[in-house]
């Protein structure tokens, strides 16, 4: 983005845009600096401040501040066909223009609104983006940006996370702000609920003393209509000098009429955009009107944002502001002018002055929709208080909530082991079909075993990661969730919107971590950010419906959810400690919006549907192809032919031994087949032994051995403890690590993953010939998975969020360390307890015995 303060003396540009605001951006408009004219610079100042540039035929002076918000386009930004040759490199004026009125249809539009009011579901209809939305707060916690096109206008739409005002109570509120502030959008784009109007035009209001260019959305104008109200939208957009336009996100219905009118209050051609003062009373007046020139005082550079907004936060007592008003030379006699009208109005008040605004604000709202707004006579919020009369009762909430969860885990196993099976078939066919037309070598063997076995032992559990937490996205019932549970929160020292990200977490830990940045408190933010890894992600479950389905064949939804349920029971313990330890701080108040609920429609549960597949399919071309490609060159280098040369002249002696009994029973079908069999057995025998060697003797096998006397007392073997090596990139890492290290021998290689694990045994040592997973050794490699060191993104995030490595590294290590010590208790008490059962049962056997006799 090339702007005037960019030109040197004698460079040519022709204006783009304008940007600022109020009067600024007017008084540079009336002097000719509008789109499409050309400018000359022709000098500047000894000190290089100011400039003087030539427009439409005179000269005007502007500061290089100033000039920094006019953008242009160069002679040097016109592609080298579009030079006239002709004239030998003269530019022809057209080229130049013709890019200037190009680069000024391009139109920057920020979506601002309060959570639940649809914001992200306009702007994935008005961009045809994927992003997530759900009906609960803080699904956006960053800013995402998507282009599209309509009339020839190219739209850069921001979604920004979802507030309630713009004051400086949570990290979201500070950072729209600060966008708004920094990247000065063209238009604002304030998305509002129009079944909550009065609630929703509060944040309206704090956007008209910003001074910036704002256009409604009216959205949900069908709920609205539902319950009989009438609004009279256009009296209320002249009213507030900010055109209103009804939309219905869900159904695409008025999109284009938005944009289009954003389109028209960018070339400044509506007739009702107006800026307006908010009329704050006369004692609040006095003192905006006190400070304002105060703070125009030091005009070395323009400010996107209106002194009277600055006075206004002021007088809020805005702690956020300090930092942008204190780089003015003047600060010290703002500061002490601001502190001197806010002890003036407060004891004339006996009133807080935040308090003091905030009611000003909703007077005036109330006064606005007095002249606008008729309600009807249907009561808002019947069906969802009905509802809620149930889902957040004293004695049902609880067992709804458990019942809810227990059925989303059945119907995992029921309905998706039919899609779980159908791929699997689909996976063992590739992998025999590749075997059958590739000659045996090292090629076949990465594409069968690395990854096919690898990647396709993961893609089987598709079906069960789409169904995970769809349905109760968009229902509304996670914010009752987190309503529910906030008196619980409070016995850990959280609160219940602790439990969103928490919540998320279900899904994926590295978003539910970026959503901590909702929560208030830093000692909150920081405690719910480190338990949030405790909470099972879509990521392990994968392993988990692989070791049950192997291992626990019955109860296995009941089993499911217990997993689930002792990560949240560890994540309260947890938070306790460091609740009582590390981040000592008083609990903040829980408020909390409790959304009306909503059927969710098949267009976004097919569009979350999409989402969670495509991640998932982009993961598995990515991180887990490249991880299961490792694994395999880890475990087929070296080769050891000279090691395991004597299991192939035992093939051979073998093979000759059942070749001559077979010639000297020609005359005897029925034993020649037998023969044949057993022949065929013997050798599969000796291949997967063979093939078991060469692992232990590979890479991988060497890594394994090395930190299997640190797994052992858990029940894991080298095998297992490599695949949790492998899992710390991505837990799903863990299941395609497994199907390649048990992609063994011919006999194996038509059966599933869950054959091969209830099938393994210990080829040597003091358990040798023993089944390598017990129930407990099972169980407690689950309990492992659960709790371990996150995956690489999630620990990247914690510092990021945290703002230091230190907090990350501690995350890797707690978790890690709670998971060996937790699997610890699990495999060696069951392991007892098991023992305990075994021997009653054969002292009481032998007493029946006795007594019997």
């Amino acid at each position: 983005m090339t702007t005037l303060r960019d030109l040197k003396i004698g460079e040519t540009g022709i204006i783009t845009k304008v940007r600022g605001r109020g009067a600024f951006r007017k008084r540079i408009i009336e002097m000719g600096f509008i789109k499409g004219k050309e400018v000359t610079v022709i000098r500047s100042a000894p000190l290089r401040d100011p400039v003087d540039y030539k427009i439409m035929g005179y000269e005007v002076s502007l500061r290089r501040a100033e000039a920094a918000m006019i953008e242009v386009v160069t002679p040097d930004e016109i592609p080298d066909e579009l030079l006239n040759k002709k004239f030998e490199g003269v530019i022809d004026a057209d080229p130049l223009t013709n890019i200037a009125n190009e680069k000024g249809r391009v139109i920057d539009v920020a979506l601002v609104g309060n959570p639940n009011s649809g914001k992200t579901t306009l702007f994935n209809i008005a961009s045809h983006s994927r992003q997530m939305t759900g009906n609960y707060g803080g699904v956006t916690v960053d800013s995402k940006l998507a282009r599209f096109n309509l009339d020839g206008y190219t739209f850069n739409i921001t979604d920004l996370p979802g507030t309630y005002s713009l004051s400086h109570y949570t990290p979201e509120e500070l950072f729209v702000r600060q966008h708004i502030r920094e990247k000065i959008p063209d238009i604002v784009v304030n998305v509002i609920d129009a079944s909550n109007i009065e609630r929703n035009l509060y944040l309206t209001t704090q956007l008209i003393d910003m001074d910036i260019r704002v256009v409604v959305a009216l959205n949900m104008h069908d709920e609205m209509l539902g319950k009989g109200d009438r609004f009279d939208y256009h009296a209320m957009g002249r009213m507030l000098g900010i055109p209103f336009v009804p939309t219905i996100g869900t159904r695409k219905k008025g999109i284009d009429d938005l944009f289009r009118k954003v389109i028209s209050v960018y070339e400044d051609k509506d007739p009702d955009v107006r800026h307006i003062h908010i009329n704050y009373g006369q004692d609040i007046e006095h003192a905006i009107e006190h400070l304002q020139p105060i703070i125009k005082e030091d005009t070395s550079a323009p400010d996107p944002v209106a002194p009277r907004y600055y006075a206004l936060k002021l007088l809020e007592k805005d702690d956020s502001v300090t930092s942008v008003l204190e780089r003015k030379t003047n600060y010290a006699e703002i500061s002490s002018n601001a502190d001197r009208e806010i002890k003036k109005l407060e004891n004339l008040h006996r009133e807080d002055t935040e308090t003091l605004i905030t009611d000003a604000r909703y007077g005036f709202i109330e006064g606005a929709l007095k002249e606008t707004f008729k309600p009807g006579k249907k009561e808002k919020g019947r069906r969802s208080r009905f509802v809620d009369r149930y889902i957040t009762s004293r004695y049902l909430s609880y067992p709804i909530f458990f019942l809810f969860m227990w059925i989303m885990f059945e119907a995992t196993f029921l309905i998706g082991s039919y899609p779980m099976e159908w791929i699997s078939r689909l996976v063992d066919f590739t992998g025999s079909e590749l075997s059958a037309i590739m000659p045996e070598g090292m090629v076949r063997n990465l594409l069968v075993n690395g990854i096919v076995g690898g990647v396709g032992g993961v893609i089987v559990f598709l079906p069960n990661i789409l169904m995970f937490i769809s349905l109760m996205e968009d229902t509304g019932y996670m914010a009752r969730v987190a309503f529910i549970v906030d008196r619980i929160m409070h016995k850990v020292g959280l609160h219940g919107r602790s439990f969103i990200p928490l919540l998320m977490g279900f899904g994926c830990n590295v978003p539910a971590i970026m959503a901590t940045r909702t929560i208030e408190s830093r000692s909150d933010r920081l405690v719910t950010m480190f338990i949030t890894p405790l909470m099972s992600c879509s990521a392990r479950y994968p392993v988990y419906v692989l070791i049950i389905s192997a291992f626990f064949t019955k109860y296995q939804g009941t089993i499911l959810f217990g997993i689930y349920i002792i990560g949240i029971i560890l994540a309260g313990m947890v938070a306790v400690i460091l609740k009582k330890t590390l981040f000592r701080s008083e609990e903040t108040p829980f408020v909390m919006e409790l959304p009306p609920y909503r059927i969710p429609t098949v267009r976004n549960i097919m569009r979350h549907t999409w989402n969670k597949g495509s991640q998932y399919l982009r993961k598995m071309g990515g991180i887990i192809l490249l991880a299961s490609v490792i694994i395999w060159l880890l475990g087929y280098f070296p080769r050891n032919e000279a090691k395991l040369s004597h299991f192939d002249d035992q093939s051979i002696q073998i093979s000759h031994d059942y070749d001559a009994g077979i010639a000297s029973n020609m005359g005897n079908a029925e034993l020649i087949r037998k023969l044949s069999e057993e022949k065929v057995l013997t050798l599969d025998s000796i291949n997967i032994l063979k093939e078991s060697r060469r692992q232990e003797y590979s890479f991988i096998g060497i890594l394994g051995r090395f930190i299997e006397p640190v797994m052992r007392p858990l029940g894991f073997d080298w095998k297992m403890s490599v695949s949790l090596i492998a899992g710390a990139a991505a837990k799903e890492i863990v299941v395609s690590t497994m199907g390649v290290l048990y992609e063994v021998g011919n006999s194996a290689k038509d059966a599933s993953l869950t054959t091969k694990l209830r099938e393994q045994v210990y080829s040597d040592g003091p358990r040798k010939g023993e089944k390598v997973f017990s129930p407990m050794a099972a169980l407690a490699f689950m309990i492992f998975v659960l709790i371990y060191f996150p995956c690489i993104a999630v620990i990247a995030a914690v510092k990021k969020e945290s703002g230091h490595w230190k907090w990350a590294l501690f995350v890797a290590g707690y978790t890690t360390g709670l998971a060996w010590f937790s699997a610890f208790l699990v495999y060696q008490i069951g392991s007892f307890f098991f023992y305990l059962i075994k021997e009653a049962s054969f002292l009481l056997n032998r007493f029946n015995f006795i007594f019997c006799v």
